[in-house]
């Protein structure tokens, strides 16, 4: 699949020169709300929230090819404060936090006043979008409509889609889905969702490894992602260890993914550190976790070039004037 000029550029800011993503997550909100403050979350102020986040970036982004933020308490924090270095792609988030609806028909819904194009036009990299997805659930045909929403002004930005669908069980009562209903869920999902105007799927891991321990059903897995997914994938961490994220990663890479977007798996512990012990934990354990992650990805990955070819022998004489 060719890409628009724009998006290839915004790719290029978001990727390592060999084509591979190492995305530092750290958009989070209620999730982060409950780590830095278990006790009462609601209590947690948008300064706390905001130095964080602009702490972790300081440390970590140097080492990643691109920062995953939000809006309200990251994106323009982060560049205002010069925290974000300049050659650091930047991804920022366009969905609410959280879901509307039952557990069991989950749907996703955009952040208020917020969009597309003041996202292209904060100088971002891309645009990522939650979608939580069941291709069985009475609410997918709305999720679809809304990824459709989101792509048609994606593509009118010239701005790439990074995709994050997640997925959830039909039963009420059940927390997660078992590892078989979730592999098929996710490559069914990535099967339907990966052609409809996407750049990148942020993908979830597609089974769980604690539930499934043989390792060659791990790489089947992953290879079958790779094969339903029409546009290049990468792996999020979904709050696991960083042991068993390092795993998932190399797993992924062997198989046919891009690389990864990782948050918690990588900072977490710093949520619960202080002073002098929280600045040398992100100074030195996740520097050298996001790095040792980089390594495998250059190592293993597929470089997503391999999905969306260079367009330079479309880019001809007078192509300004049909832009």
């Amino acid at each position: 699949m060719s890409l628009t000029i724009g998006k290839l550029r915004r790719l290029q800011e978001c990727s390592t020169p060999d084509g591979m993503f190492v995305v530092l997550a750290l958009d989070h909100r209620d999730d982060l709300r409950r780590l830095l403050k278990p006790i009462e979350p609601d209590s947690l102020s948008y300064g706390e929230m905001a130095a964080f986040k602009s702490e972790v970036v300081q440390s970590l982004a140097g080492v990643a090819s691109a920062v995953l933020l939000d809006p309200q308490y990251g994106a323009a924090q982060a560049i205002a404060a010069g925290s974000l270095p300049g050659n650091t792609g930047l991804l920022v988030t366009i969905e609410a936090a959280g879901y509307s609806g039952e557990s069991n028909n989950r749907r996703s819904t955009l952040l208020e006043n917020w969009s597309v194009e003041k996202i292209a036009r904060m100088g971002a990299s891309a645009v990522k979008m939650r979608l939580y997805y069941h291709p069985e659930a009475k609410s997918a045909a709305k999720q679809e409509a809304l990824l459709a929403e989101v792509a048609a002004d994606c593509r009118a930005a010239d701005i790439p889609l990074f995709l994050e669908p997640l997925s959830f069980s039909l039963n009420g009562k059940a927390a997660a889905l078992p590892s078989a209903e979730r592999r098929a869920v996710v490559i069914e999902t990535a099967r339907r969702l990966s052609g409809r105007g996407i750049d990148v799927l942020k993908a979830e891991f597609p089974l769980d490894i604690r539930e499934e321990p043989r390792r060659g059903e791990w790489e089947a897995a992953c290879s079958e992602l790779t094969e339903a997914s029409a546009v290049p994938w990468v792996l999020l961490s979904g709050g696991i260890s960083f042991k068993e994220f390092r795993q998932q990663t190399e797993i992924a890479c062997r198989c046919g993914a891009s690389g990864v977007v990782v948050g918690r798996g990588v900072w977490q512990e710093a949520a619960e550190l202080h002073n002098q012990a929280h600045d040398e934990f992100l100074a030195k354990t996740a520097v050298d976790r996001l790095v040792e992650l980089g390594d495998l990805i250059a190592e293993y990955g597929t470089p997503w070039t391999k999905y969306h070819p260079n367009p330079a022998e479309e880019v001809g004489e007078n192509w300004y004037e049909k832009y």
